[in-house]
C-alpha cells in the first residue's frame, strides 16, 4: 500500500504520528479503527479489477496497518509497506524475491539464528552465501559483485552495532541492494530508509506489536518494483497475516511510543546496574558510553532498544539467576511489555558463552525490575 502520511500532520511528534498512524478518514457512526474484515472473496461483478479482490491478494485490513507502519518508517514520504505472517516471511520475501541462482548475497555472521537455515536454502538453490560479524562494518570486505546486502544492527543476540549509511553506500556502490532487519530498533529506534537501505524489513511479533500474542513481519521500500517483487512472493507462497492479527497489530502501534521510551528507560537503568557488578562480563547496550557500539549507534539512533545482553560465569550461575527472577519471565523473544531473559545458548543456535542472557526490559517499574535483577543476582551468587 502506497502511503505519504494520510491526516498525520507532517511536523507531528512520534507519540502522535504512531497513535494517527494509518486510520481511515472518520465517518459518522463508524468506529476510529474499522474492525478485521474476514473475507476469502469480495463482490466482483464484470471485470477483474478494483483494490479488494481475493483474500490472499489484499484485505482493507491489511491496507490500514501497511499505511500505518509506512507512515513511522519514513514519514511525509512515499513508500510501499507489505504486512506478513512473520518476521520470517518477510525475511524471506525480499531474500527469495531479489536473488536467484548465481548471485551472492552477504549475511552477518553473528545475526538471528535462523539465518543459517536460510543460507542453506539459498546455497541449495545455486545462490553463493558470504558473511561476516556486524561490528566494525567487516561485511563491507564481502560486497564485490553481491546482489544483496543484509544487515542486521544492532544484531540479535550480540548487540553490535554497524553503520547502515556507510555499508548503504559502500553496497550501492558495488551494485548491491541493501535490506536492514530492523527489528530491536523499531522505526522509533532507526529508520533504514532515511539511512540509505533499500528494504526495511521487521519481525512484528518483538517490539512493534510488544504485547508477545501475535506473530507477523513487514517490509517496507520506496521503490515500487522492489514492492512489488515481495509483494508477488507474498501471493506465490501465501504467506499472508490473518486479519485479526493485523487488526491487533495496529491497535498496538498507538501506544509504540509510550512502550518503547519506558523499555528503553528501563534497558538503560538494567544496564547501569549490572555494569557494576563483579560477576557480570561481557555486558552489551549500544545506550552505554561505554559500550564498543556507542559511538555509531548515537549516530544512526534515536532510540538504544530494549535489550541487555551480558555474560555469567557459567550455564548454572546463568540458570540460577533466571530462576530467581519474580518479574523478569523466562522466555525467547524480546520487545513486549512483560520483561523476559533467557540463556541464550539453550537454543544451540548462536555463537555465545553457556552463561550468555539476553534480557529484554519490559514496562514495569525501572525501581521494581533493578531490585529483581538484584535480588536473582545474588541468589545466584549465594
Amino acid at each position: 500500500m502506497s502511503t505519504a502520511d494520510g491526516g498525520v500532520p507532517a511536523d507531528a511528534g512520534e507519540g502522535t504520528r504512531a497513535v494517527r498512524a494509518g486510520l481511515p478518514e472518520p465517518v459518522k457512526y463508524e468506529p476510529t479503527l474499522p474492525g478485521p474484515v474476514f473475507a476469502a472473496h469480495f463482490h466482483l461483478p464484470g471485470e477483474a479489477t478494483g483494490p479488494y479482490t481475493y483474500g490472499r491478494d489484499q484485505n482493507p485490513t491489511w491496507t490500514h496497518l501497511e499505511r500505518a507502519i509506512g507512515e513511522l518508517e519514513a514519514p511525509g514520504e512515499q513508500v510501499e509497506t507489505v504486512s506478513f505472517a512473520s518476521g520470517m516471511a518477510a525475511i524471506s520475501a525480499v531474500v527469495f524475491s531479489q536473488l536467484k541462482a548465481g548471485d551472492a548475497v552477504v549475511l552477518p555472521a553473528d545475526g538471528y539464528q535462523v539465518l543459517p537455515l536460510v543460507r542453506e536454502r539459498l546455497e541449495s538453490y545455486g545462490i553463493e552465501v558470504r558473511t561476516a560479524p556486524t561490528g566494525g562494518d567487516q561485511q563491507m570486505a564481502a560486497l564485490d559483485g553481491a546482489r544483496l546486502l543484509w544487515i542486521e544492527t544492532p544484531s540479535n543476540p550480540s548487540l553490535d552495532v554497524c553503520d547502515i549509511r556507510r555499508l548503504s553506500d559502500a553496497a550501492h556502490a558495488a551494485g548491491a541492494l541493501v535490506a536492514v532487519d530492523n527489528t530491536l530498533a523499531t522505526p522509533l529506534g532507526q529508520r533504514p530508509l532515511e539511512l540509505g537501505a533499500d528494504f526495511s524489513v521487521a519481525s512484528d511479533t518483538k517490539g512493534m506489536t510488544g504485547h508477545g500474542d501475535i506473530l507477523l513481519g513487514h517490509v517496507t521500500c520506496r521503490d515500487p518494483r522492489l514492492a512489488a517483487g515481495v509483494r508477488s512472493w507474498r501471493k506465490v507462497v501465501g504467506a499472508i497475516p490473518g486479519p485479526m492479527e493485523a487488526w491487533l497489530a495496529h491497535r498496538s502501534l498507538a501506544t509504540l511510543q509510550l512502550r518503547t521510551d519506558r523499555q528503553c528507560a528501563n534497558a538503560m537503568a538494567l544496564a547501569q546496574t549490572l555494569s557494576e557488578r563483579g560477576e557480570v562480563s561481557g555486558l552489551r547496550y549500544p545506550g552505554l558510553p561505554s559500550d564498543p557500539a556507542h559511538k555509531v549507534a548515537s549516530q544512526q539512533m534515536r532510540r538504544f532498544g530494549c535489550v541487555v545482553s551480558f555474560v555469567l560465569p557459567d550455564r548454572e550461575h546463568a540458570e540460577r539467576f533466571l530462576g530467581g527472577l519474580r518479574l523478569v519471565d523466562d522466555a525467547t523473544s524480546f520487545g513486549g511489555v512483560r520483561s523476559t531473559a533467557e540463556r541464550r545458548g539453550r537454543w544451540g543456535g548462536d555463537a555465545v558463552p553457556e552463561g550468555f542472557v539476553r534480557l529484554s526490559a519490559g514496562a514495569e517499574d525501572a525501581e521494581d525490575l533493578v531490585a529483581d535483577v538484584l535480588r536473582a543476582l545474588e541468589k545466584a551468587a549465594g
